[in-house]
């Protein structure tokens, strides 16, 4: 999933921390997913496990992490965990090994969850979800009792994917199309509970606004390639689609499936493409050539990663509850508004 934010946006959403912050939003319960921590003495060391560490939106999630950590005195240490699941208890096991007050996770499967919770709680060190929903007692966060999910920071799914769904409706009406030429590619890693929420809610929105058009599924690796790929069948198998919307759980599945569209011969014109990080869409957007991506959420890795770790070090440091989740402003952006809005592409 990004990318840079101005400094505006970062003082905006670190506000959070207070549980007051305009367009930002907290649980109204903590939850017996983090282990009980007593209070750190002396200097605090945290270490951030990512998956996709080379991902934009990770990357940029990093950097304000440790921005943030040199800001409070924190030693940090964070890891690329790819896509490896296997990785993530191993990496949170040499974190307590090498003495970490607390655990920062964003798993590349939820299913380790549970392994993950006990080896903190058996540590009593602190540990914090970010992004993705992490569940103490099973490996599906969505099946999950609210008190058993891990506290998270990070965006709403729900919020997200509906802005995208009425952002998509807009730009269909726009486009003056029909339901019966138009299909809708809705494409994600379907074993993601927040991706899940997020194409759940852009449909819910769209079917609001613009009712009848049929959504192909299609399911994901999350990546732009993988994306690419499964697009381009799903293309091949239905030839009589004059008109394609496409949104996804991020950039990476709407900028791989327009790029699909285009190679299949498909114009500009006929893709209505809705991104979820704006941080793959602006790169077409800075291009010569008309693209299929008509717009994208703006969210902020950057905000998110010094949040997680503000968090934490109020946890570690005061013994400040952390909240079931806290939330993070997003803004929906186009060709013409990107650059003010603080995107930056890389």
């Amino acid at each position: 999933m990004i990318r840079r934010t101005t400094g505006r946006a970062s003082a905006g959403l670190l506000l959070a921390l207070g549980l007051t912050a305009a367009g930002c939003s907290t649980g109204q319960e903590t939850t017996s997913g983090s282990p009980s921590v007593a209070p750190v003495e002396g200097r605090i060391s945290i270490t951030y496990l990512q998956k996709q560490g080379d991902q934009e939106y990770f990357v940029g999630e990093a950097a304000g992490a440790k921005a943030k950590a040199a800001e409070l005195g924190v030693d940090l240490k964070v890891v690329n965990l790819g896509n490896d699941a296997n990785k993530t208890v191993s990496e949170v096991q040499a974190a307590i090994a090498q003495k970490t007050n607390g655990v920062i996770v964003v798993v590349p499967d939820p299913a380790v969850g549970p392994q993950v919770v006990q080896t903190a709680r058996d540590a009593k060190i602190g540990l914090l979800t970010s992004d993705d929903q992490v569940c103490a007692t099973g490996p599906d966060p969505a099946s999950c009792a609210k008190t058993d999910l891990v506290p998270r920071v990070g965006f709403s799914g729900a919020q997200m994917g509906g802005e995208v769904g009425k952002r998509a409706a807009q730009e269909y009406s726009k486009a003056g199309w029909t339901a019966a030429d138009t299909r809708i590619i809705a494409a994600w890693k379907q074993d993601v509970t927040v991706c899940g929420d997020r194409v759940k809610a852009a449909k819910e929105a769209f079917d609001a606004a613009a009712p009848g058009v049929r959504t192909l599924e299609v399911a994901t690796d999350n990546t732009p390639t993988g994306a690419q790929d499964k697009v381009a069948a799903t293309v091949t198998a239905n030839p009589g689609v004059k008109h394609w919307v496409v949104w996804g759980c991020n950039d990476e599945n709407v900028h791989g499936g327009v790029t699909a569209l285009r190679n299949a011969g498909v114009g500009a014109d006929d893709v209505i493409g809705v991104g979820l990080g704006a941080y793959l869409a602006c790169k077409d957007w800075g291009g010569t050539q008309p693209t299929g991506m008509k717009a994208a959420l703006y969210i902020n890795g950057r905000d998110v990663g010094a949040l997680a770790v503000q968090t934490m070090y109020d946890k570690l440091k005061n013994g400040k509850e952390m909240p079931a989740e806290v939330f993070a402003k997003t803004t929906m952006v186009d060709a013409a508004t990107w650059k003010s809005a603080g995107v930056t592409c890389n």
